[in-house]
């Protein structure tokens, strides 16, 4: 029988582990095979874990940057019927990065796919922006350059207004100021515009106002991860 594949979330901030529930606290410590996109990070989370962990044992299988997942080593895993866990960076894995595939690939070997329950910075910028919860659309990452930002932050305005949708994207954070001001240059005063940064971590950060109160406030980010939500 096919093996079976853990989606395994970490902490969206470096170091509330308290955000990670005690199945997966169970789950990650018996498990011999990991995909991870970067197995530095994947062994730093399991040593915070599980400190009495033998981390040499262990076999993780690191998502190139530029060749992408190593499919044929996890279908070969899950085929002698192994466990495998899935870790993204930060947060629910196969959510705005390359796990997708990993659990497409899974599905066609006929492996039991088992997401796990824990933090994700998308659905807790969402509860905490008091946005319009019933509709929303995650979009990843804007186009870095204009015209072509500017564009796509129009027409997902305009689709907000249609729709009533909240539009809900990320940036690196070293250009969170960019976006913010490319926003406010390209929003009307009415839109709602929140940012939520470093979410889980002690330092925090919602606001929620108008693009007018934006402008007035002339608020300065700081270069923490950070989601964008927005509606017209």
């Amino acid at each position: 029988m096919p093996g079976t594949f853990y989606l395994i979330p970490v902490p969206v901030a470096e170091d509330p582990v308290q955000t990670c529930t005690p199945e997966v606290i169970m789950v990650s410590g018996r498990l011999q095979y990991y995909v991870a996109e970067n197995a530095r990070t994947a062994r730093r989370i399991l040593r915070a874990w599980h400190p009495q962990l033998v981390l040499e044992s262990i076999e993780i299988a690191e998502i190139d940057k530029h060749a992408g997942p190593d499919i044929a080593v996890l279908q070969r895993w899950l085929k002698e019927g192994k466990e495998v866990g899935l870790m993204s960076e930060a947060g629910c894995p196969a959510v705005a990065d390359p796990g997708s595939e990993l659990v497409a690939a899974a599905h066609r070997v006929g492996a039991t796919v088992k997401p796990l329950t824990g933090p994700s910075s998308i659905m807790l910028a969402l509860m905490a922006s008091g946005l319009g919860g019933q509709s929303f659309a995650f979009w990843g990452y804007l186009p870095i350059k204009e015209p072509a930002r500017g564009a796509r932050i129009k027409a997902l305005e305009a689709l907000s207004k249609k729709e009533g949708q909240t539009q809900i994207f990320i940036e690196t954070p070293y250009r969170n100021e960019a976006i913010l001001s490319d926003l406010l240059k390209h929003c009307g005063p009415a839109t709602r515009i929140c940012v939520a940064q470093h979410l889980t971590a002690p330092d925090e950060r919602v606001i929620m106002q108008t693009v007018e109160q934006w402008r007035k406030a002339k608020t300065v980010l700081d270069k923490t991860p950070a989601v964008f939500l927005m509606q017209a």
